[in-house]
């Protein structure tokens, strides 16, 4: 069994780790903005193929004490390299620092580079070259002021580079933010789900995945896993085709924007992602929209203030407060948002407040239910 590592975005951390504990994984703890667990080679395939809110899947290789550049040096040129890579591979190395010692990512990246190469060198008389962008091994440092992790990247690519997105709309959702917003209410494809404001229609494709039981990596040219030496097709090939996600038949999944050009882009990703059709799409503004729809989760990550003036931004938000008022009743909402000022104008009582990170935007996703009266008024016919 090896220790491995996914990490994820900050607040997703317990979806995470119920999704690994769904598929088996053991010895599962979360950590900060990760979640490590215990599996062989086939929960890292499997965990790379079948994760919704993972960014990455690392292999820890070696920790070592190191107080300065040298230990570093020292510490990667022992690692036996050789087990993981050939001499002739292209080589990539990603760091984070969680440390005052050392000011610069890219010279400790530079100093583990040259470690790995070095030592292909004395031992074989050739070295591997780097390449950024495709690699055929992605290393990742991770450095504290005593401590250096170093663990392989099996992923690649992040992971939240789902494949799908062939047309973006402004500033689109990431997929694994999107997913776990889903994920974190609860919602299954039993229940309507709607999605104003949809953009390029991330939030409604991946309800569309987990409905239709689609893997988060199911639409990916590939992993960083394939390169590597003890890389094994078959049983590979074997894990995509299992199918112990739930696929469901009917669904509703309604989304909308008043954007002709956000529609069209939502229309293109769902066509990349073999699910038009099987999701509505419509045209409209949220304040007219009308639904016969008696209950449901509703998600929606209106603006937060970078296009408008502040007055015109309450004043929509306030809009969109009065619809999920008077238009969805017996709804669930969740309304992401990076301007708490903003959300205010709901005037709606939040039922739950979750803080997630939009980009470098930290945000508030906040649950409103909305009863047929108002919570003042359900909570006196319970106590009549």
């Amino acid at each position: 069994m090896k220790d491995l590592l996914a990490t994820t975005l900050f607040g997703l951390e317990e979806v995470l780790a119920g999704e690994l504990e769904s598929m088996g994984a053991e010895s599962v703890r979360i950590h900060n903005r990760a979640v490590s667990f215990g599996g062989d080679r086939d929960m890292m395939y499997r965990a790379n193929y079948h994760l919704r809110t993972a960014l990455r899947i690392l292999m820890p290789i070696r920790s070592f004490p190191s107080r300065n550049e040298n230990d570093i040096y020292q510490g990667i040129r022992d690692i036996e390299w050789e087990k993981f890579m050939n001499s002739s591979d292209l080589i990539a190395v990603d760091t984070v620092l969680l440390s005052k010692l050392y000011r610069h990512s890219g010279f400790i990246s530079q100093r583990v580079k040259d470690g790995i190469v070095d030592r292909f060198r004395d031992r074989t008389g050739k070295r591997p070259s780097v390449d950024l962008k495709d690699p055929d091994v992605r290393i990742n440092i991770h450095l504290t002021d005593r401590q250096c992790s170093v663990s392989l990247d099996s992923s690649g690519d992040s992971l939240h580079k789902r494949g799908y997105r062939t047309e973006p709309f402004l500033a689109p959702l990431n997929e694994v933010l999107a997913a776990g917003m889903i994920l974190l209410t609860g919602w299954n494809p039993g229940q309507a789900f709607l999605n104003p404001m949809c953009g390029s229609g991330t939030l409604s494709i991946e309800a569309g995945m987990i409905a239709k039981g689609i893997p988060g990596g199911h639409y990916r040219n590939g992993f960083g896993f394939q390169k590597w030496k003890d890389y094994d097709p078959l049983r590979f090939n074997s894990i995509r085709r299992e199918r112990y996600l739930i696929e469901n038949k009917e669904f509703t999944i309604i989304a909308s924007d008043i954007s002709a050009q956000a529609i069209r882009a939502t229309q293109k990703n769902l066509a990349s992602a073999g699910l038009l059709g099987q999701i509505q799409v419509r045209k409209s503004a949220f304040e007219s929209w009308n639904t016969d729809l008696n209950d449901g989760i509703l998600i929606m990550n209106p603006p937060y203030g970078e296009r408008f003036d502040e007055s015109n931004l309450f004043e929509l938000y306030k809009s969109i407060g009065d619809s999920l008022k008077h238009r969805f009743k017996g709804f669930q909402a969740w309304v992401l948002s990076g301007n708490p000022e903003a959300l205010k104008h709901l005037e709606l009582r939040p039922g739950k407040k979750i803080s997630l990170f939009n980009g470098p935007i930290q945000c508030k996703y906040q649950k409103y239910d909305l009863y047929e009266g108002s919570r003042k008024n359900v909570n006196k016919s319970k106590t009549q």
